[in-house]
């Protein structure tokens, strides 16, 4: 069975190189990798920020948070900062 990875961000230049860096560094045949950018789907702000993610890019792997350089906060993902 895979596990479920998902890669949260915001599709600024430093997360795009996250995501052509790792998310498709991940073994497809032990994760099944989907990808969440911001930008295009932003209704899905809050699932991450439930799962734990402060700062993208970051993934969520079996229900943890791992955070991949700090590119920017979820308060400026929302407009707040």
């Amino acid at each position: 069975m895979k596990t479920k990875a998902v890669f949260y961000h915001a599709g600024c230049s430093v997360c795009v190189s996250a995501e052509q860096q790792f998310a498709i560094a991940l073994d497809p045949a032990k994760f099944d990798v989907e990808v969440v950018n911001f930008a295009e789907t932003p209704g899905r702000i809050a699932e991450a920020e439930q799962a734990g993610v402060v700062s993208v890019p970051a993934f969520v792997i079996n229900g943890a948070p791992f955070h991949i350089n700090f590119g920017a906060s979820m308060a400026a993902v929302k407009g707040e900062a």
